[in-house]
């Protein structure tokens, strides 16, 4: 498999690539979505809280005929078996940097892809092909940044 991600920097970053998982490409391609531009504690929480169905996944793309969710968002799931998997990657990415010697409380996901894997075909009684999704991460070390509210006083009617 090729990595997608061009920029690497083994200095500040660290990454991981799960290949052949047994996940769909179209749900993992929306939790990639979901956990981009997060740092990997709350990555992780999120996804934990998906599979406990506390929080649903938004789906942009793969929406139809998926019904809407509670919260700010349209169409939504609750991918259970994708963010088991996805978790188990989020762990390797942490273990990564900490063997770099990178600090795992600044690191941000700064790229979440989904590719489709092989087809492989499953014989017996019911012929199909086996789901295979290759899904890769990229974390960089940066620091965080704290928005500031200004307070608009007196602000026109």
């Amino acid at each position: 498999m090729k990595d997608s991600f061009q920029n690497y920097n083994p200095k500040n970053m660290a990454k991981v690539i799960g290949t052949a998982l047994p996940i769909s490409h179209k749900i993992s391609r929306e939790v990639a979505k979901f956990i981009k531009n997060r740092q990997i504690d709350k990555a992780m929480n999120v996804l934990k809280q998906v599979t406990e169905k506390k929080q649903a996944v938004p789906y942009k793309r793969y929406n139809r005929d998926i019904p809407h969710k509670p919260g700010k968002m349209a169409a939504g799931r609750y991918p259970i078996k994708t963010s088991e998997q996805i978790i188990k990657l989020l762990k390797s990415l942490k273990s990564n940097a900490q063997n770099k010697g990178l600090d795992t409380t600044k690191l941000i996901i700064v790229h979440a892809a989904a590719q489709k894997g092989e087809k492989r075909m499953r014989f017996g009684r019911q012929r199909r092909e086996r789901k295979n999704t290759h899904f890769e991460l990229v974390a960089e070390e940066k620091e965080t940044v704290q928005k500031k509210k200004k307070k608009q006083e007196g602000s026109p009617k």
